[in-house]
Order: structure tokens, then sequence, then C-alpha cells
């Protein structure tokens, strides 16, 4: 005798109905609009400054995460650089891409900057609004290049390739930190390579950076090597952070640790050697 087994009526139910279940799903759908909080403006400062160089900067405002891509100018903003002496020089409102360096700027000093290690400047922007932002930057020392050497590995034709090695002496107490970067035949370019590094384990030790085996036979390279204080090093590291957890979905926000109060930004003296080399055989 055959027997045949009792499918749960709740099963039978659903196999006739699933066709209709699954057309009426999409009026499950919902368009949500999310509102992203977005506080009052804050002034954004970009100022580098240089021994023997005009002292430019750039100064703008904070922009909705979403709004249209514009460079958010301030005319009204006066931007000061007070130096070690005590004197205040007011920066003129010029803005301009300077295309030697390609670089944006919104303010203009009148005259070279004299700066040395130990030199502290203030920097002082306002606007009509009452915004307010201020900054102190101190020139570190020079540290010098002791050394730039390279080596070829063993490969021949397109595969021979040569890693580059700068070696310099780090001064004795912690807190000294580095940006070490390479640049192929101009620096208008990419940097090749470019990271930042504490002293943290090397204190008053010989250093030695380098990068891995991708230079050519002949290539022309401008190696830099930048001493920063620990505002300027956290601010690059914050940036960096900021700039992948922006591309990574998963990830938390980061936010940048800027160097000056009252606003976002960084202002910083530089402190930078540099040495050219061709790659010889």
């Amino acid at each position: 005798m055959r027997c045949f087994r009792r499918q749960p009526v709740a099963w039978l139910l659903l196999s006739l109905f699933a066709p209709t279940l699954l057309a009426g799903c999409g009026s499950l759908q919902k368009d949500v609009d999310v509102v992203l909080p977005f506080g009052p403006s804050q002034l954004v400062v970009e100022a580098y400054l240089e021994p023997n160089v005009v002292p430019r900067l750039a100064v703008t405002e904070t922009q909705p995460y979403l709004a249209e891509v514009a460079i958010p100018l301030v005319p009204d903003v006066t931007a000061i650089i007070i130096r070690p002496n005590g004197t205040r020089d007011t920066l003129m409102y010029a803005p301009t891409i300077d295309r030697a360096t390609r670089k944006g700027y919104t303010h203009i000093g009148r005259r070279r900057l004299n700066a040395r290690p130990g030199d502290t400047f203030q920097l002082e922007v306002y606007d009509k609004q009452g915004r307010r932002l201020t900054g102190t930057a101190t020139m570190p020392t020079t540290v010098p290049i002791q050394n730039v050497e390279w080596r070829f590995n063993n490969e021949t034709g397109n595969q021979r390739r040569a890693y580059v090695l700068n070696t310099f002496q780090d001064p004795a107490g912690l807190g000294d930190a580095y940006r070490f970067m390479v640049h192929r035949r101009s620096l208008l370019n990419d940097p090749e390579v470019e990271y930042t590094v504490q002293d943290r384990l090397t204190d008053g030790q010989s250093i030695t950076l380098g990068t891995s085996y991708e230079f050519r036979p002949n290539d022309t390279l401008i190696v830099s090597l930048f001493h920063l204080d620990t505002p300027y090093y956290n601010f690059l590291q914050s940036v960096q952070d900021a700039r992948s957890a922006n591309n990574n979905p998963f990830a938390q926000p980061s936010g940048v640790k800027s160097t000056v109060t009252g606003g976002v930004g960084v202002f910083t003296v530089l402190s930078v050697q540099r040495q050219n080399i061709i790659l010889r055989e």
C-alpha cells in the first residue's frame, strides 16, 4: 500500500500566494531623506611659513558635506602675522593661483619672512561676522640630510629598479617628527613616496628612511626631509585618517586635528632640507 505524507496547510498557502506576495514587495520600498546636521560656518586657514619667502595663506570657510563644489572665499577677512619681535604684518587680500606652484592663496604679505629655528610666530584671522581664528607656530631646528644613497636590484631591462635611503641624525629629546618625500623630476608632481614618522623609538639616534624598489636608472629625484613639530605632525596624521574614513563606508568618522583655535586648519613654519639626485648605475 502506498503512503502519502500530508503537507502542512501553511506551506500549501505559502506556495499558492508566494507570487502575489513577491509582486507586492515593491510597495515596501521607501525613500528617506537624511538631513545632515551643519552648524555655523567656521573659518578655515592653510598657512605654511617658510624662511626667506613672502608669507602667503588661504582663508576660506567650512561648507555642508553635500554642498556644490566651489571655493568658499571670504572677502571681508583680515589676516595678520605677528613676528617674533612683535611686529604685526597685515596681509593683502589678493586671491590668486601661483602658476609656479599651482597652489591657491587669498592673502599675501609685503616682505620676505626672516625666520630662524626657535622663532615663534602668531596668526590672527577675523571677519566682520565676529569670527576669529588664532594660531601659534615655532620653527623647528634644522635637521640636515647626512647621506642619500640608492641601490639597484639584480634584474635587467625593464625590471631594473632602485630603492633610495635617506640618513639623518635625530636631536636628543622626544617629540621630533619627520616627513619624508621623494618627487620625480619636479616638486609640482605628486610625490612618489610620502610618509611621516616620530622619534619615539629612535630618540637621539641616526635614522634612515627609505623607499621600495620603484625607481628606474637615470631617474632624477628630489629627496625632501621635513622636521615637524608635534601639532603639525598630528594634523597630517588626522588628515590621512579622515581621508581613509571618508573612502570607507564602514569606518567611523575621523576629525581633523587643527593647529589653530577658533576655526579649522593649519598654521606652521616649515623646516625642510632637500637634495637632488640622479640614479646612476
